[in-house]
């Protein structure tokens, strides 16, 4: 094969294998063993196609150097395959600065589970919200909330699991 095509090679092969280590992770954390095994079986042979490519000419420090590479690409093109395909679901925690903003209203209109408690801070009475959503409606969600109310407190969390309340009786319907 020549050079510059192994080097290609042993790139390639290097991102796609931490692209679907990363992907896999993913899975596991969000509970999800059986599309985390199926994507590291893909992950194990191409990881061992691309070290046996450095292995066989190991006197050749550029074949080290791609994989180094590929491994550091690897990295940023899995974790925007991860965004894209946003798995699972995330809780945000919005403290609204007025209490009495119409928010709650908005968002349980747009469709998002809304759980909502009177709270204080330093400037007095606010209000909290905890809002479950899916990941792949987070782009939508903190859209609606810069427009309805740009200077909200807003924490996102990765959830697990979910277990009742709204989203069990939206999949129901």
């Amino acid at each position: 094969m020549p050079v510059l095509l192994t080097y290609l090679a042993i790139f390639v092969a290097k991102i796609a294998h931490v692209s679907f280590g990363t992907i896999r992770i993913i899975y596991l954390t969000r509970g999800k063993a059986w599309p985390a095994a199926a994507v590291g079986f893909f992950e194990v042979i191409i990881y061992l196609i691309a070290l046996s490519m450095v292995l066989q000419n190991l006197n050749q420090w550029q074949n080290i150097l791609v994989y180094g590479l590929g491994f550091a690409a690897g990295n940023i093109v899995g974790s925007m395959i991860e965004e894209k395909i946003a798995i699972g679901h995330v809780n945000a925690q919005v403290v609204t600065l007025d209490e009495c903003n119409g928010l709650e209203e908005n968002l349980r209109e747009r469709g998002y589970g809304v759980t909502s408690m009177p709270c204080y801070g330093k400037e007095g009475p606010h209000r909290t919200l905890q809002v479950m959503l899916k990941r792949k409606e987070l782009p939508d969600f903190l859209k609606a909330m810069k427009t309805h109310d740009p200077d909200a407190f807003i924490t996102i969390y990765d959830t697990r699991k979910i277990m009742g309340g709204y989203f069990n009786r939206m999949k129901a319907k």
